[in-house]
């Protein structure tokens, strides 16, 4: 029994780090402006979703195409786009991860906002690939 949960528990880990490494992988991409590598991070209907405050200071949700993600990371631009997280609660249960990150992001050295990553992946016989991503965004009270 004891080496059962053993196995059990090192399988998890392992599993553990291949899921932070696709994400890991994601944030490198974007850092490199490289959208062939932030592409091969994502599965083929991946989609995205941001939670915020509106003017009037209500919450609405926003929902962003990956293929205009995959371009906007991969068009030239000026600053780097330095996304930096802390994982948080990673559960993994079979071909299926969820993942918990408070982040802060980058234009360069510049802070630009913070919030919550919250990612959903899916094993596959290539790896790990990301299916859905949520996050919130503010300017302030950042998770630390």
């Amino acid at each position: 029994m004891l080496i059962s949960a053993g196995r059990i528990a090192y399988c998890q880990q392992t599993a553990t780090e291949a899921v932070k490494q696709t994400v890991n992988t994601m944030f490198d991409a974007m850092r490199k402006g490289d959208s062939t590598l932030l592409r091969s991070t994502f599965s083929k209907d991946m989609i995205l979703q941001s939670v915020s405050t509106n003017k009037e200071g209500k919450a609405v949700l926003s929902t962003e195409k990956a293929d205009g993600f995959v371009k906007a990371i991969g068009t030239p631009h000026t600053s780097v786009y330095d996304e930096r997280i802390i994982f948080g609660d990673i559960k993994i249960d079979g071909d299926l991860a969820s993942v918990w990150a408070p982040y802060k992001f980058y234009l360069g050295d510049k802070f630009s906002h913070c919030g919550v990553d919250v990612f959903q992946l899916m094993k596959t016989a290539d790896g790990w690939k990301i299916i859905y991503i949520v996050d919130t965004r503010r300017k302030d009270n950042c998770i630390e």
